[in-house]
């Protein structure tokens, strides 16, 4: 029996717009939502295009968003939303680690991070939080973001990890996962030759040599990161 999103004609709730490419999360999710008194699910979608197309659709009141998305990433949908809707709040839902993605999340447009891992009275809070016009992001995050922002951005020697783009981040992590040049072109939905440009972009900024000594890194990284 097919599950049913609320409807805009439900009185004095807030419409979230569900975008995670895995149905069981997306299930769980709306499950939860669904049984908040203030709350409900609008619309789901599994990737960027289908998100971008339901936020007209559906009129959400906040866009709850993975990173990991097949095609266009999550970062990259964050700041097409933001730069369609200005004033619609996204909020991130990731199973990767905040220390990654939290501050690339807010400058792409997101208001707050929580992984997967956290309770579901922090998702609640979090979500409440958003569409109350707050950030919400971890103590832990929230205290290196302020200390970047009291020393400045410029004072901060940046890590070879923190030099790379969304999109070589994303490619590095899936080497990282054993996906070679021909998975990663697929499940980005781009051109082994573009793939291969981000492999050599990896190599010189990180400052290894060859292939053998991209995998090792990304694998280890990964490793280090509980990326799976």
């Amino acid at each position: 029996m097919k599950r049913r999103s609320g409807t805009a004609g439900t009185t004095g709730k807030k419409k979230v717009l569900l975008v995670d490419d895995h149905p069981v999360m997306r299930e769980g999710l709306a499950v939860l939502i669904n049984l908040q008194t203030d709350l409900m699910v609008c619309g789901e979608a599994e990737s960027a295009a289908q998100a971008l197309a339901s936020v007209g659709e559906k009129k959400p009141d906040i866009v709850l968003v993975d990173i990991s998305l097949e095609g266009r990433g999550g970062l990259d949908l964050i700041k097409d939303l933001h730069a369609q809707s200005p004033r619609l709040p996204t909020l991130v839902l990731s199973m990767h680690d905040e220390g990654l993605y939290a501050e690339r999340a807010l400058r792409a447009g997101a208001r707050g991070y929580i992984m997967k891992r956290q309770s579901s009275q922090n998702l609640l809070e979090g979500i409440r939080r958003v569409l109350n016009g707050q950030y919400y992001f971890s103590e832990r995050i929230s205290a290196q973001m302020l200390d970047l922002a009291a020393r400045g951005r410029s004072q901060a020697t940046p890590t070879p990890i923190e030099l790379l783009s969304n999109r070589e981040l994303e490619v590095f992590q899936m080497i990282g996962r054993g996906q070679n040049t021909r998975e990663v072109a697929r499940k980005l939905n781009l051109s082994i030759k573009t793939i291969a440009s981000h492999r050599e972009n990896l190599k010189r900024k990180l400052q290894l040599s060859n292939a053998a000594e991209l995998v090792r890194n990304a694998i280890h990284w990964a490793k280090e990161h509980q990326i799976e």
